[in-house]
């Protein structure tokens, strides 16, 4: 509670808003105060530096030793709940194109095939396109300048502006989705990762045969975005919305 307040929080603020009697509050608070977790002020109470040394402490080790196991937890629950392959893609350092880190396969015998290590354009993938929706306003601007897009399919939109609108709608939404796009009969949906200081990690993908999901397109943008902001929470995100 204290840490999503941007003021001090008095002890009947916090009992109300804990539903826990004052007294067992003020015994908890005082424990606090005398190892910095929080440090009384006028009346109320704030974080102290004690909170914000475990909360670096935290988020380093989240980054250094967990997040690996928990993005490939949220793929392994997000491939049982869809039944569809799932994958976790980052952005290269050309800036053009993401590449497969890990993915968990559909047990469908048609299923999405890729490898961990493939590489796609980043305006043909519905990961590409999540994941340019998380960069600067210029940053982008600069990519879509420089981009001389090639259709990989009868179906792939090399238009700048159309490429534009389709970032700005899955920065809106906080999801993307392509249909035959980088690869015939192939449906992406991706939602992007973030840790604890909002930076963005990858992108979150299920990808399936196109024929199978005319009528689930709408079920797995929910599916992916929900899953990519569990998976988010978990490495400490805290969005505005949450806070």
């Amino acid at each position: 509670m204290l840490s999503a307040s941007p003021v001090p929080m008095g002890l009947a603020e916090l009992s109300r808003a804990l539903g826990t009697p004052k007294s067992s509050l003020a015994a908890l608070l005082r424990g606090l105060a005398d190892e910095d977790f929080v440090v009384p002020t006028d009346g109320a109470f704030r974080l102290g530096p004690g909170a914000f040394g475990l909360g670096s402490a935290l988020t380093e080790a989240r980054r250094r030793v967990q997040s690996p196991e928990l993005v490939r937890g949220g793929l392994r629950r997000l491939a049982e709940r869809t039944g569809e392959t799932a994958l976790f893609a980052v952005r290269d350092r050309d800036g053009a194109t993401l590449t497969y880190v890990d993915l968990v396969e559909s047990r469908n015998t048609v299923r999405f095939a890729v490898s961990v290590g493939d590489r796609r354009p980043l305006y043909a993938t519905a990961g590409g396109r999540m994941l340019l929706a998380g960069l600067p306003e210029e940053e982008l601007k600069a990519y879509l300048a420089a981009l001389k897009p090639e259709p990989l399919t009868t179906s792939t939109e090399i238009s700048k502006t159309t490429l534009a609108e389709a970032v700005a709608a899955a920065r809106a939404s906080g999801v993307a989705q392509t249909v035959d796009q980088a690869a015939d009969g192939v449906t992406g949906t991706a939602s992007l990762v973030r840790d604890a200081a909002g930076t963005v990690l990858g992108a979150l993908i299920v990808a399936a045969p196109s024929s199978r999901l005319q009528d689930r397109r709408d079920e797995l943008a929910r599916l992916v975005k929900d899953e990519a902001a569990a998976i988010s929470r978990s490495l400490g995100w805290r969005s505005m919305a949450a806070a």
